[in-house]
């Protein structure tokens, strides 16, 4: 064997990421069967050794040494072992030098297919194992073409696979050379190779980014509870703390909003609305469907479904473009809901309403603690004491700008 071919094998070794020890292995299958093919049978035990110092290659046929020869092609009488071997017993083995003159040139040609059969078998057994171990995760890809609506790319510049047109976001435009962070979902083991399922639409793409981007999140000092999602389009997010002193949605905001703007940027400009988890499912309902007020719910929590009563001017924002608000927010919920007109009302949801036109300033969700508190130092403390209290008026209160008395004043209307 020359040195060049050691040297191809080393080189091979570094540039696929395979085992030297699995390349000689199988390059040692391959000159057995090209053996048998060209010299022997396939009845023969064949042994292939490899001498890397000497750069040589030996053919060995192993035969059992036995007292009477039934099967000449794999026993050998004792006698005859001896030849080969002085110290050879019955019952062991003796390996007879069968290399041809010509092995070399010969097995070369004949093993050369299955040789580049086997490295490829190897080499998609090593693909698979590297991303099995990496399902679930966020994985980096560079976008090498764009064909008939399938994306080829390149991933962790390993393995080369599509992302089809399904899990792709719509609307988003690819392009050669674009670096994107893809989902990968699932890998599934065939003969041509990993298949890997990887994704620009799964909802736990949202997850993933919010783990890298957010360091609550990654510690699980800030808890993502559900994600509700229309890829491309508008994502909402429940989270709950585990740390009483930190504040869930400003984790996940961020300063100046920086932190859920990249995920955004990530995402091709797809919006994200980060809410606070309750396990009150009422709360959680009403949380979930903002930017609209609720006026009252009735709900079935055995059917998992709830009416959902709202002013008329809130219904266009309960309802969302194309019913996308109320679809996300049963989604994020489990609950199937209705958005019903206020005037539809009847029963224990119309007492649920009347019940909150006289409510408490705390619970006007708009207000700032900080705001309400500035109100109750003043003995501000229900709904109804700020009717008729102008703009003015409210500024006039001690530390209340004119921003937060058009603020209040709104709310109070909202809330008549």
């Amino acid at each position: 064997m020359q040195s060049q071919f050691i040297a191809a094998i080393n080189q091979l070794c570094d540039e696929k990421n395979i085992p030297k020890d699995q390349i000689l292995e199988t390059i040692q299958a391959a000159l057995r069967a090209a053996y048998r093919k060209d010299y022997g049978n396939k009845e023969q035990n064949i042994e292939v050794e490899i001498d890397e110092n000497r750069e040589m290659t030996t053919v060995y046929l192993v035969k059992e040494i036995v007292k009477k020869v039934t099967n000449a092609e794999t026993e050998i009488s004792l006698k005859e072992a001896q030849r080969y071997m002085k110290n050879a017993k019955v019952g062991g083995q003796v390996k007879i030098d069968v290399t041809p003159l010509e092995y070399g040139r010969i097995a070369a040609q004949s093993a050369k297919q299955v040789i580049i059969q086997k490295i490829q078998e190897a080499e998609r057994d090593i693909m698979y194992s590297n991303f099995k171990d990496r399902e679930n995760e966020l994985i980096n890809a560079l976008v090498q073409r764009v064909e008939y609506g399938s994306v080829h790319v390149n991933l962790d510049n390993k393995l080369t696979t599509i992302l089809p047109q399904e899990h792709q976001m719509p609307r988003e435009r690819y392009y050669s050379g674009q670096r994107i962070k893809l989902y990968l979902d699932k890998v599934i083991k065939t003969s041509r190779g990993p298949q890997l399922i990887i994704s620009r639409s799964h909802p736990s793409l949202v997850l993933k980014l919010l783990e890298l981007e957010i360091p609550e999140i990654k510690s699980a000092l800030v808890e993502v509870k559900a994600i509700a999602r229309e890829p491309g389009v508008r994502s909402k997010i429940a989270v709950s703390s585990n740390d009483p002193k930190i504040d869930p949605i400003g984790a996940c905001v961020g300063q100046k909003g920086v932190r859920v703007r990249n995920i955004m940027d990530e995402l091709n400009g797809e919006r994200i609305d980060v809410i606070q988890w309750s396990k009150d499912a009422e709360e959680y309902i009403r949380t979930a469907l903002a930017p609209a007020k609720v006026a009252a719910i009735d709900m079935n929590k055995e059917t998992k479904r709830a009416k959902i009563y709202v002013n008329p001017d809130q219904r266009p924002l309960a309802i969302g473009k194309n019913g996308q608000n109320v679809r996300l927010a049963s989604k994020l919920t489990g609950y199937e809901l209705d958005i019903m007109d206020i005037g539809e009302m009847t029963g224990a949801a119309a007492a649920q309403a009347e019940a909150k036109k006289v409510e408490l300033i705390r619970d006007l969700t708009a207000l700032s603690p900080e705001l309400i508190a500035k109100l109750e130092a003043a003995n501000l403390t229900i709904v109804e004491q700020l009717h008729g209290l102008s703009v003015a008026d409210l500024t006039g209160l001690e530390g209340i700008t004119e921003e937060e008395a058009l603020l209040i004043a709104d709310e109070v209307k909202k809330a008549e």
